[in-house]
Formats: C-alpha cells, structure tokens, sequence
C-alpha cells in the first residue's frame, strides 16, 4: 500500500493523501523552485508519464496492478479508455468510496480488507473485488456499532452517490444498478488519452 506524502502530491499535481492539512491545499503546483511553470516545460513523455502516474496514485495502486488493468481493457473489445475506468470504478474499495462509506478510497481499502464489508451477504477481504450489477454491498453487521462507523448515517444525509449506486442511507445497504456511466470520465483530473499514449509507446 502507497502512502503519499503531500510533495508527492504536489509532484502529481492532484490531492491523494488522507491529510486535512495537504499542502497542494496552498500550494497547488509541483515543489521546487520552478514549480509553477514546471508543466509548461514537460517533453511529451513527461506528460504521459505525469497523467499515468496521477491516475495511478487516485486509485492507490502499484505500476504491476495498474498496468494489468491497461491490458486487459486493450484486449477488450470497445474503447480502451472507458473499458479501463470501468474496471477501475468497480472495485470494491473504490465503490465504497463512491457510496460514502469512506472518506477516501485509502480508508476504504484499509475497511475492506480488514473486513468490515460483505458482497452479497458474504465477507470480503479482497479491496481489488470487482463489483458486478446487482451486487448487494453492505457494511457488516457486527461492524456498524464500531466507532469507525459511528457517525456514518449523519455523514450520509448530506451525502449522495453516483447514479449508478444505490444506497439505503439507514440499513447501510448498497447495490451497483449498473455499470458506471461514462459520464464521470469527465470529471477526472486526468487526460487519459495520454495515460493511453504511454502505455502504447
């Protein structure tokens, strides 16, 4: 498991660390005495490389876990880009994520695998689990006095998740209507064609 230091945010150029007190908050630019003009300066692997390793860092992944993901969407039959968001969307660290479960789709993955989650009525360990439509998600029961979850039901009143997520605020019982919608690929801080482009070198 990746832990990100704020540099490394700043680096990346897109908050993925867990901290209130990041420093990309004041400093939303690369460290470094050029760093505001550090992107203009990028040669064009530079920037693919800088989009791969922030889609990367987003999902908290490893370059071998990342890198089969890319694989298995090039051999898949439809658009490379939407195919491998879909399976990135699907996992079940980052569905819980999606529901509200989890402030961060770090917490969610450290919940899951310390198994307070079941898939379908049973327990699940695995953060990389990928969720299929009519998948029931649900916190376990034994799990919701905990004080992790404490204030989860307040937390989700103001809360609401994508529309492809369905969630009973009160039981803390979920399900995946359906695939995740295409729409969300762009509100991503990332120009996937260029995650693609260095992968295809």
């Amino acid at each position: 498991m990746y832990k990100f230091t704020c540099k490394k945010c700043r680096r990346l150029g897109y908050k993925v660390c867990d901290s209130i007190k990041c420093a990309m908050v004041k400093k939303p630019y690369p460290p470094g005495q050029h760093g505001k003009n550090s992107s203009s300066r990028r040669s064009e692997f530079g920037t693919q490389l800088a989009e791969k390793q922030k889609l990367k860092a987003i999902y908290g992944l490893r370059e071998r876990q990342f890198r089969r993901y890319f694989d298995f969407a090039s051999e898949k039959k439809g658009v490379t880009a939407q195919i491998m968001m879909e399976l990135l969307e699907r996992r079940l660290d980052n569905v819980v994520f999606r529901l509200g479960l989890a402030p961060t789709r770090h917490a969610a993955r450290q919940l899951v695998a310390h198994g307070h989650f079941a898939v379908n009525s049973r327990r699940t360990y695995s953060p990389s689990y990928s969720v299929k439509p009519g998948d029931n998600i649900a916190i376990k029961d034994s799990s919701q006095p905990k004080k992790i979850f404490e204030n989860i039901r307040t937390i989700l009143k103001k809360f609401e998740p994508p529309s492809w997520l369905e969630l009973d605020k009160e039981k803390l019982v979920s399900k995946m209507a359906r695939l995740p919608d295409k729409d969300f690929l762009k509100e991503l801080p990332v120009e996937l064609s260029k995650v693609l482009e260095y992968y295809s070198r």
